[in-house]
This record gives C-alpha cells, sequence and structure tokens, in this order.
C-alpha cells in the first residue's frame, strides 16, 4: 500500500482512528456511567469491576488471534467483521435488563473490538512505511485516544444526566455505521505474502493465564484468598503461564512469537504498556467511584472534573509522535514515568480518599497523569512495529494491544479489590473504609508509574538497541524486516 497518494493514506489513516475512537471512548464513556449502573442494577463493586473488566479481558485474549488472522485472510475483511460486531453488541448492552446481560453483551463488543485496534495499526503499519512518516502517523493515532479521553467523560456524563446510561452504548452505533461505510470505500485489502497458521492451543492457553487470573483478583475479597476456588483459579494462571513459551517456541507459525522477546525494546515496550495501563485502569476506576459516590457529584460533575487529565493527554499526545520521530523513545518514556509517578505520590501522600480532599490536590495529580499518558502510547506503539518484519506486523500490534489491555484488567481488579476488601459491606458512599482503600490505590497507581520509568530507561539504551539488532536479523529471515532506518528506527530498533 505504499504507493497509494498521501491523500488517500491521511483518509485511511482517519478511518482506522474512528475505530480507536469506538473502542476508547466506550471505556471512559463507561467509567462515568459506572454509578448509575449500580444504582439500577444494585451492583456491588466487583459487578462494576466485570462491567469494565468482561470487556478488556476477552478483548486481551483474543487481540493476537485476530491481528495474525488478519495478516492471514486479510485486514480490511477483518477490520470490517470487527465493526460489524462491535456496533452490535453495543446495540444489545443498551438494552441489557440486567447485570448479568450487561456483562454477556460486553464480550460481544469485545469480540469485534480484537478485530479493530491491532488490524488497525497493522494497517497504518503497512500503509506508512517511512519511519519518520509513520512515527507522525501514530502520534496521530495517539492523540484520538486523548480525543476519547477529552470528549468520553463530558459525553457520558451529559449522556447519563439527560437520557440515562444506556445512551452510552447507543453513541457507538452512527459511528461505526459510518466508519463500515468507509472501510468498503477507501481502504484497501492486503494481507501477508505468506499465510500464518492458526495456533488454537496457544490461543488457550491465553485465555487460560488472563481469565483465571483475572477473576482471581477480582473474587478475592469475596471469596478469600485461601479460598479452594482463588489457589485453583490462581494455580492454573501460573501453570498456563508457565507452558506457553515453550509451547511456543516449538511452532512452526506460534500465536506469540518468543523471539519478538529477544529485542529488549519490544520486550520492554509491551512491560510497560501493561504497567502504564494497569495505571490508567485503577485511576479512572478510583477516581469515578470517588467523585461520585464518596463526593456526590453528578455524572456530569465528574466529567468536568476529568477535563484537564483528558486535555492534556490530547495535547501531549502527538508532541510524543514528533518526540518519537525527532529523537527516538527515550525521552517521551522517562518523561511519561515521572509524571505518572507523581501523579499517583501526591495523592497517596495527601490522603486524596475523603469527601473533604483538597481540589487543587485533585487537578494537579489528575494533570501530571495526563501528561503521563499522552506521552506514553507513541513510544510503546513506534518500538513494537519498528523492526518487526512487515509480514508480522498484525503480531507485532497485537502484543502491543494486548500488552495495554492486560494492564487495564490488572489495574481494574487490582484496585477494584483493594476498594472492595476497604469498604466491606459498606456502600463507597458511606466512605468509613473508601479513604485507607484509596490511598493504598494511588499507592498503586505510583508504583506503576515508577516501573515505566525504570523500565523505559532500562530498554532505550545501547545495550537494547543491540539487542533488537540481533532480534529483527533473526525475526527477518523469515520475511522483509520493517522498514527502521532514519533516526526513528536508530532509536526503537
Amino acid at each position: 500500500m505504499a504507493d497509494l497518494t498521501h491523500r488517500r493514506r491521511m483518509g485511511v489513516l482517519a478511518i482506522c482512528c474512528m475505530s480507536l475512537l469506538l473502542v476508547s471512548l466506550d471505556t471512559t464513556i463507561l467509567n462515568v456511567a459506572l454509578p448509575a449502573i449500580r444504582r439500577e442494577f444494585d451492583a456491588s463493586v466487583s459487578g462494576l469491576q466485570w462491567t469494565i473488566d468482561a470487556y478488556v479481558l476477552v478483548l486481551a485474549s483474543l487481540l493476537m488471534l485476530a491481528g495474525s488472522t488478519a495478516d492471514r485472510i486479510g485486514r480490511r475483511r477483518v477490520f470490517q467483521a470487527g465493526l460489524v460486531l462491535f456496533t452490535a453488541g453495543s446495540v444489545l448492552c443498551s438494552l441489557a435488563p440486567g447485570l448479568g446481560w450487561l456483562v454477556a453483551f460486553r464480550t460481544v463488543q469485545a469480540v469485534g473490538g480484537s478485530m479493530l485496534n491491532p488490524v488497525a495499526m497493522s494497517i497504518i503499519t503497512n500503509t506508512f512505511t517511512d519511519p519518520r512518516e509513520r512515527a507522525r502517523a501514530i502520534g496521530f493515532w495517539g492523540g484520538v485516544i486523548g480525543i476519547s479521553m477529552a470528549a468520553g467523560p463530558l459525553i457520558g456524563g451529559l449522556l447519563v444526566e439527560t437520557a440515562g446510561w444506556r445512551l452510552v452504548f447507543l453513541i457507538n452505533l452512527p459511528v461505526g455505521l459510518a466508519a463500515l461505510v468507509l472501510t468498503a470505500m477507501f481502504v484497501p485489502e492486503s494481507r501477508a505474502a505468506r499465510a500464518r497458521r492458526i495456533d488454537p492451543v496457544g490461543q488457550l492457553l491465553v485465555i487460560l493465564v488472563l481469565g483465571p487470573l483475572t477473576f482471581g483478583i477480582i473474587e478475592a475479597p469475596v471469596l478469600g484468598w485461601t479460598s479452594p476456588v482463588i489457589v485453583a483459579c490462581l494455580a492454573t494462571a501460573l501453570c498456563a503461564l508457565a507452558v506457553l513459551p515453550a509451547y511456543e517456541r516449538r511452532r512452526d507459525d506460534p500465536l506469540i512469537d518468543p523471539r519478538f522477546f529477544r529485542s529488549a525494546p519490544f520486550a520492554g515496550a509491551a512491560a510497560i504498556a501493561v504497567c502504564g495501563f494497569a495505571a490508567l485502569g485503577g485511576f479512572l476506576f478510583v477516581s469515578t467511584l470517588y467523585l461520585q459516590d464518596v463526593r456526590g457529584m453528578t455524572a456530569l460533575h465528574a466529567g468536568l472534573y476529568l477535563l484537564p487529565m483528558a486535555a492534556t493527554m490530547l495535547l501531549f499526545a502527538p508532541l510524543s509522535g514528533r518526540l518519537v520521530a525527532a529523537r527516538g523513545p527515550r525521552p517521551p518514556l522517562l518523561a511519561a514515568g515521572t509524571a505518572m509517578t507523581l501523579s499517583g505520590g501526591l495523592p497517596a501522600v495527601g490522603g486524596l480518599g475523603s469527601p473533604g480532599s483538597s481540589d487543587a490536590l485533585l487537578i494537579v495529580s489528575f494533570v501530571l497523569f495526563g501528561v503521563g499518558m499522552g506521552l506514553l502510547n507513541a513510544p510503546v506503539t513506534n518500538t513494537a512495529v519498528s523492526g518487526m518484519p512487515v509480514s508480522q506486523a498484525g503480531v507485532a500490534a497485537g502484543i502491543a494491544s494486548t500488552s495495554r489491555q492486560v494492564g487495564q484488567v490488572l489495574g481494574v481488579a487490582v484496585v477494584g479489590s483493594v476498594i472492595a476488601a476497604g469498604v466491606g459491606g459498606e456502600t463507597v458512599a458511606a466512605g468509613a473504609g473508601f479513604t485507607g482503600a484509596a490511598r493504598t490505590a494511588w499507592w498503586i497507581i505510583t508504583g506503576c508509574g515508577a516501573a515505566v520509568l525504570v523500565l523505559g530507561a532500562a530498554t532505550t539504551g545501547p545495550w537494547a538497541r543491540g539487542t533488537a539488532e540481533r532480534a529483527a536479523a533473526l525475526i527477518g529471515a523469515e520475511g522483509g524486516a520493517a522498514p527502521s532506518g532514519g533516526r526513528t528506527g536508530s532509536r526503537t530498533g
């Protein structure tokens, strides 16, 4: 697709970004709607966790399969199927008669969503072959996440206040239909030169890692960490995690190619994505409950309080893309880790969680978090796809996207479980146990930010670039390596 005109390439980028807007907007809108859903369905904290994590868990489990399938049978075809499923799942969610049905319909959404972001990134990678142009495109892609963060809380709050939480799902219908029509008109079909075989055992092992682990973390505050069910879930996840790399190394076409992780920048990007998005998932979860249930704000008022975070994320996302193109991933990663560490540390030290907490502390924390998340996406995505074979662009992008979703699953699960254990049988609004639990949650977010900082420093130096070059040479024997010349390629490997 490199022979497309500049205008056509920008059109393809815009259509792919519409899919990202669908998936990202859905998360931010739903977080604002959680208290309304809790009131209508009389849901517990764990029930709210499942409303978020059922979607993200299925998404994380299927992203790599979707990416490799798109490389094999056609990226546009899989992308269109994802749009249909995601839009249909959104309509079903708006009609859910109970919490169980809502969680079930969220999984339908997730199956469609798994076919969107990694496939769209694969389309972008194969459309923008120049490293600098690709870095700018990825920066624009990251900016769309900022747009969703900015628009999501406000749109969600407005919809919940005026028409109810069900409309937050119906908002996906016109966007999904428009993206479907435009994809058929403007996005050319593409696929890998050599078809890769499916890996059902690898896919099952991924599900056995993520599913039982998430269930165990979410339900442990209710069942107890020593419960046979929880112990069995965690043991199953641990065993599957041990077996997965050993099994994948023996396959010619693995779902997750272990050779990718011989590149320290690639492995670092995956780990950074897990830590960064764990912080995001936990941040949105604790902030939403605090603003609406403890401070007593309306959904719209809470959305306005989240606006400083969203606005700074929107501002710094394209700046991050330009920084990656000019100076490589190290500067934005170090800045992102520093900002996120401070964002969690300030409320952890200041005790943000009681009804009378400082508004100034709240806003400063939100702004710093927006800066960190805005700077994070472009270097993670660019590092994941640069230097990888073009024939496996969908797999590489799928691993990066999966890392994000795994992080968000863990963030919501861990922070939600801390809050559930803290409030016990009380409601969040009672606030008696929430203040202490919130402090612990903020320290967890601080730790995630510090991990981003340390990993960013460790996986972007000369040693790391050497491992990237060796991994690229090894993987490139199977197919042409993705262009990695220019300043961006030299910095990312």
